[in-house]
Formats: C-alpha cells, sequence, structure tokens
C-alpha cells in the first residue's frame, strides 16, 4: 500500500456556493493541485479527489461532495480505504474567528466552532488531526453567522484572499516536507498587508496554540 498523505479542503459542493467564504478550503486545495500539475475529476467516497506526487509525496487532495456539516462522512472512509494514519491526514478550513487574511496551522485542538471540522474531528475519534485555518474575518454588527460564512468576499477582500490562498499553499507544501511544527512557525500569522492593517491593541486567538 502506497504511504498517501490526505489533504482536504472543506465547502460546499454547487455553484451557487463557489466563491462563498465557507469555500476557502476548497480553493486552497484547487490551488495546490494547480501549482504541481493535478486534476480533480475522479470521484471517491463522496468527494471529489485528485491523486499523484507534491514534492515528492504521495498524496490525494480531496473536496467533499457532502455538505460542510458532515464532512467526516467522506474523510473517514478515504482514510480507511488508503489506510492514512491521522499523523498524514491536513484539513484546510475557514474560521470566523480569525481576521481575514491570517493562517493558523494547528496539530490538534478543538474544532473552534467550525462545523464540518467538528464532524471530522468527532468521525475520526481524535482531535490530533493538523489543520490549516483561514481566517474569514467575523460578520458584521448582528447578521447571522450562518448567512455570513455563505457570503462572498467584497472589494479588496479578493485580493487579501488571493494572496492567504497562496500563502496556504506554500503552508501545505511545508508541511509535506518538513513537518507542522516548521509550518506553524513560518506560516502562522497575517500576510504583510494585513500586518500593516492589524490594530495594535489585536487581541491574541485564545484558541492558536499548538
Amino acid at each position: 500500500m502506497v504511504d498517501y498523505y490526505l489533504i482536504v479542503g472543506l465547502g460546499n459542493p454547487g455553484a451557487r456556493y463557489e466563491k462563498t467564504r465557507h469555500n476557502v478550503g476548497f480553493r486552497c486545495v484547487e490551488a495546490l493541485a494547480q501549482r504541481h500539475g493535478l486534476s480533480f475529476g475522479k470521484h471517491e467516497h463522496k468527494s471529489i479527489v485528485a491523486t499523484g506526487t507534491i514534492l515528492d509525496k504521495r498524496v490525494i487532495l480531496a473536496k467533499p461532495q457532502t455538505y460542510m456539516n458532515v464532512s467526516g462522512d467522506s474523510v473517514v472512509p478515504i482514510a480507511n480505504f488508503y489506510k492514512i494514519p491521522h499523523e498524514r491526514i491536513l484539513i484546510v478550513c475557514d474560521d470566523m474567528d480569525i481576521p481575514l487574511g491570517t493562517l493558523r496551522l494547528r496539530k490538534s485542538g478543538s474544532a473552534g466552532g467550525q462545523r464540518g471540522m467538528a464532524h471530522i474531528l468527532q468521525r475520526l475519534g481524535t482531535q490530533m488531526i493538523n489543520r490549516v485555518r483561514f481566517g474569514i474575518g467575523r460578520p458584521p454588527g448582528r447578521m447571522n453567522p450562518a448567512d455570513y460564512v455563505l457570503t462572498t468576499f467584497q472589494g479588496d477582500e479578493d485580493i487579501i484572499v488571493m494572496e492567504t490562498i497562496d500563502r496556504a499553499v506554500k503552508a501545505i507544501e511545508t508541511w509535506l516536507t518538513e513537518g507542522i511544527e516548521l509550518a506553524m512557525s513560518r506560516h502562522n500569522g497575517p500576510g504583510t498587508n494585513e500586518q500593516e492593517r492589524a490594530p495594535r491593541n489585536a487581541q491574541p486567538d485564545p484558541d492558536a496554540g499548538g
């Protein structure tokens, strides 16, 4: 059996959700696939997958088609079928509790309110799962969070998102070749543009530990 790495981008299937905040996970794995000449097209275990080699590592990239809140119904069967150990799984997902343009890689911990991640952890029976949390910011005013994650990025947000997707791809590459610890130390935090925008009294993310 080939020693695969499983990289999962979370999102909702269908054209209506394609550019929404909830689908940045899909966009990151799509960008990773494009960068390394891999193609999504095969359907396996309720996912659209791309397989191949990235930086000498055999990988399976997956976009679950189960809808966000039951993502584990796709991720767990893939991991079980290919006998992929937990330490070789990486989940890429959106996170409202992180400012737009900020990445937070972690090797374990709770889902922090991200329901797709929560379902994966519950189905796998462990919190020791690597993840890339892609900040999408908090909803404005009293907007319902469930509505907010299904909105699209506007104006300058699109530029920030594209830059952050590129950084997320590089973070995944670091994880593949050098491990989660180095990936965390090298890629956690805002991009250069976001550092300039961040208020000086910004509070640290309480759930950002290793």
